[in-house]
């Protein structure tokens, strides 16, 4: 059974709080931070990217010069009618069975705008037409870019927007001078989450720390029962910015 550890992300220091909690693993959903606590397993890994170590592969050079037709704009985080029919058409040919696929607008919108941090909404357009093609919804770290959720325009599968939205982010981060790109999970053996071992400088977020990716066959082992410590040893190594109260919660 899927379960969680999740903490509200509110307050003066909501900002510091989410700095601090994505060097350990957790995400952002809106106004939570949460991390993967199943008792069964720990094959959910927390996956970033070091700029400094990245170098793009032949393919996904290819990939780069696929996409010089797209322009990139950021703007506040603000939900619009282009983006939910964008989403709208991404879920249905890509997630139509998946738990996000009866989010209807105003759930779209709470998810884009309810953000107690520094995000921003990444567009991709295309230059000649102006038409929207991917979207990313992207936190600003202080030690990096996390990439909360992207999606795009499925009949530009050959143009491997996953791909692109990642190195492009890979780009900003570097303008920025932030260190990091955060991914989501990655979890070993996943067909639809393999493309995130191909980034070169990939990081994987194992015991407490994080270590620079070995042979995605080498943490199947994370699958295991016993692979998991007890989540009162997982509270207990959290570490909180500036002394500041953690009441996390475990959900199923």
């Amino acid at each position: 059974m899927e379960r969680k550890l999740f903490t509200a992300l509110q307050g003066d220091g909501a900002q510091r709080l989410n700095d601090g909690l994505s060097k350990q693993g957790f995400r952002r959903s809106q106004n939570v931070l949460y991390r993967p606590s199943c008792a069964d397993c720990a094959a959910c890994l927390s996956a970033r990217i070091s700029v400094a170590d990245f170098t793009p592969s032949k393919s996904q050079k290819r990939v780069l010069r696929r996409n010089t037709v797209l322009e990139r704009r950021t703007s506040s985080p603000w939900a619009t009618e282009d983006q939910y029919a964008l989403f709208r058409r991404y879920l249905e040919s890509r997630h139509a069975a998946g738990g996000m696929a009866d989010m209807d607008a105003f759930e779209f919108a709470a998810m884009v705008e309810e953000t107690p941090i520094r995000t921003r909404v990444v567009e991709y357009t295309e230059a000649e037409t102006g038409a929207l093609i991917g979207v990313c919804l992207t936190d600003v770290l202080d030690d990096g870019v996390s990439m909360v959720y992207s999606f795009f325009e499925p009949e530009w599968q050959r143009n491997s927007l996953g791909t692109y939205v990642i190195l492009d982010h890979i780009g900003i981060a570097r303008e920025s001078g932030l260190p990091h790109v955060y991914l989501g999970y990655w979890v070993p053996g996943s067909a639809k989450m393999g493309y995130k071992s191909a980034f070169s400088g990939l990081e994987v977020y194992v015991g407490g720390a994080w270590e620079k990716m070995r042979n995605p066959a080498d943490y199947d082992a994370q699958a295991h029962p016993l692979s998991n410590d007890p989540i009162a040893e997982q509270v207990a190594d959290i570490t909180l910015p500036d002394g500041m109260p953690l009441r996390p919660s475990s959900r199923s």
